[in-house]
């Protein structure tokens, strides 16, 4: 059986506690590994070894860093198909899905080994003579990453990658559900020649490893994917000490479906974006609004549709949706569909745990829609986080704007609508981060800004050029050449 040891300045470790956590497949019930079950000790051990490492990989050239990110994107490519059925094993999606995680941290080692040839500043005229003017991007130090177990692979990559290019170094923690992939991604960066401390890799639950990285007090950065109410929690303990913290929580994402919409690229597009992942997704499709004029038959076809999704081991080329993460997930959602069906909303397929057969060795649950909900139900607005769509019937452009933006939540937005104006009125005042047209809720690519308004996020982005505006900080440096004291501001500059 496959042991997960932390890793910490280059050299696999036990754990202090010398405790192990079973690492299980949630479509089967099998006990894949264990993982290290790390403590305070471990953490101290791991930032020590980031702290000195930074000393010297921020004087590495940019260019050089940026070397070991293409020779760690080259063997995830290489290994791709293995990662993938790894990951399925280990957290459950099905397998396209899973290439696409993998794929995902592949693009997002070749982007931000780009970078290394730009980590662009700015050059600007200076007020005085004979004086230069320049802005650079320094690194902001060590960086704690804690990731969920959703997106296993690109998640990481999508903290671990832009940091490491822009010279910090990192302590990752993964999600206690998906210790696998966190260990063949770091064994990935250390075959390509990452040096020892840059990335250290902690294993641990949140209430030990997860709070003594932000209590350390060499920790600089907090970069952290998860809940609402833990990213409140982390903001307030590391932001009270000052620390930079970067955030990427919850969503409660909704297509709008106008009266002139294909309505089977709305079948098509929201059953993939309610189900794929098994709606474990921050920018899962939860909330359908449509136009009354078209609401009976989208209703009608996204239930027959949803009716005939097989449930099954996601290694399984004939499954369409895999298991929930684990049992509480199942309790969670077997608890908001009766909170639907106290509400009055319609349940019109699903509504179950599914345990016929082989389904009971692991932690299925139907896909389920309820129609006929209205804006106020805590179905519409609380994240389920599971195979739950809600249908709300609208009869204007205006008022799905409206139901839309009331939310807690900002992340990703969708309208099908063959009317120009429609959709830029909709790219205009859909109050979310990501907004598509004519396709689902989910499908982000790693050269866009990611990320989310109100609590979902608290402003930062993750992906593209603006996620080194999180890993980054500015140093302004002016060059003074005239041999003589000028004042910026006071003095007067004569001109000829």
């Amino acid at each position: 059986m496959t042991v997960y040891l932390n890793y910490i300045n280059g050299r696999w470790t036990e754990p202090r506690s010398g405790k192990y956590v079973d690492n299980i497949n949630p479509a089967t019930g099998e006990v894949l590994g264990r993982a290290a079950l790390g403590t305070e000790e471990d953490v101290a051990e791991a930032v020590a070894a980031a702290k000195a490492a930074f000393a010297k990989w921020r004087k590495v050239p940019a260019p050089r860093r940026a070397e070991i990110l293409y020779r760690a994107g080259e063997l995830l490519r290489q290994r791709k198909e293995d990662l993938a059925r790894k990951m399925t094993q280990e957290m459950g999606k099905v397998l396209p899905e899973a290439r696409g995680d993998v794929q995902e941290g592949i693009d997002m080692a070749y982007y931000m080994a780009g970078e290394g040839r730009r980590l662009l500043g700015h050059t600007t005229p200076a007020e005085m003579p004979d004086k230069f003017a320049m802005a650079v991007r320094e690194p902001i130090g060590v960086v704690a990453a804690i990731t969920p177990w959703n997106f296993p692979l690109a998640i990481p990559t999508w903290k671990i990658m832009p940091a490491l290019v822009a010279g910090n170094t990192v302590v990752f923690k993964p999600a206690t559900d998906t210790p696998w992939l966190a260990y063949e991604l770091v064994r990935i960066f250390e075959e390509a020649g990452l040096p020892p401390g840059v990335l250290n890799l902690v294993y641990g639950p949140g209430g030990s490893v997860g709070e003594a990285l932000l209590h350390h007090p060499d920790v600089h950065l907090i970069s952290f994917t998860g809940s609402v109410e833990s990213g409140k929690h982390v903001n307030q303990v590391a932001g009270a000490q000052l620390k930079r913290v970067h955030l990427e929580l919850g969503g409660k994402n909704a297509v709008i479906v106008m009266d002139d919409a294909d309505l089977d690229l709305v079948e098509q597009a929201v059953i993939w974006s309610a189900f794929g992942t098994t709606g474990q997704r921050c920018t899962a499709t939860s909330r359908l609004l449509v136009h009354e004029a078209v609401y009976d038959e989208v209703v009608e076809r996204l239930a027959a549709r949803a009716a005939r999704l097989r449930l099954g081991n996601g290694l399984d080329p004939q499954t369409d949706v895999g298991p929930l993460i684990n049992g509480r997930a199942v309790e969670k959602v077997a608890y908001y569909v009766n909170v639907g069906r106290e509400e009055g909303a319609r349940l019109v397929v699903g509504g179950q745990p599914a345990t016929e057969g082989d389904l009971a060795r692991g932690f299925f649950f139907q896909p389920t829609i309820f129609a006929d909900v209205t804006p106020d139900m805590r179905i519409a607005n609380e994240e389920i986080f599971g195979p739950v769509l809600s249908i709300i019937k609208i009869r204007s452009l205006e008022e799905a704007i409206e139901i839309n933006n009331s939310v807690q939540y900002g992340l990703s937005s969708s309208i099908f609508t063959q009317n120009v104006r429609n959709a830029f009125v909709a790219m205009r005042d859909l109050a979310t981060g990501i907004c598509y047209v004519n396709h689902g809720t989910i499908g982000a690519e790693i050269h866009l800004p990611f990320g989310g308004m109100r609590a979902t996020g608290n402003g930062h982005r993750e992906a593209g050029q603006a996620a080194l505006e999180v890993y980054t900080e500015w140093k302004a440096i002016y060059v003074d050449f005239s041999g003589r004291l000028q004042r910026a501001q006071i003095d007067e500059v004569k001109i000829d």
